[in-house]
């Protein structure tokens, strides 16, 4: 994950000197979604930067992506408030219609409830492996389920070589 956050940040620096103002906020954007993992305080301040690089962008995935981000930043967090914001992003998402960011979603649901350690955490990998069962985007089922209180999936989805 660092790997990855450090390519977004490189990704991010040259796009904003060649003047690319959409690869600028997409690098920031996936940067802050992969922070928001591993270290949510330094993802809100990447959060920030990404929501002021899409000011006056029509980047709807992109925007879908920050907002997925700042859900996973609270993963763990008891109570229903997670869940209550999932459901709205899912309205989001659907009215988007962005299959992507449905997949994200489901990822960041399933940390969270590996975070808390709770059942529903086989529930959240059951909804993820229907997300991928045309197996576009496979490989996200295989992140929840390497996780150590996580299960395995139902199935394993076919994947698309190439």
């Amino acid at each position: 994950m660092d790997r990855a956050a450090a390519a977004y940040e490189a990704a991010r620096i040259k796009a904003e000197q060649h003047g690319i103002a959409g690869e600028h906020a997409t690098s920031q954007a996936q940067r802050a979604f992969v922070l928001a993992f591993t270290d949510p305080g330094h993802a809100a301040d990447e959060l920030e930067l990404a929501e002021q690089l899409l000011t006056g962008l029509t980047l709807r995935a992109i925007t879908l992506t920050t907002h997925t981000a700042a859900l996973i930043r609270t993963a763990g967090t008891p109570g229903p408030a997670v869940e209550d914001r999932a459901s709205v992003r899912r309205a989001d998402i659907r009215t988007a219609g962005v299959t992507a960011a449905q997949v994200t979603l489901g990822l960041g649901l399933c940390f969270h409830h590996a975070v808390r350690g709770d059942d529903a955490v086989q529930a959240a990998i059951a909804r993820l492996h229907d997300l991928t069962q045309s197996g576009d985007y496979a490989c996200y089922i295989d992140t929840p389920t390497s996780w150590p209180t996580s299960p395995s999936p139902p199935t394993a989805p076919h994947r698309h070589s190439g």
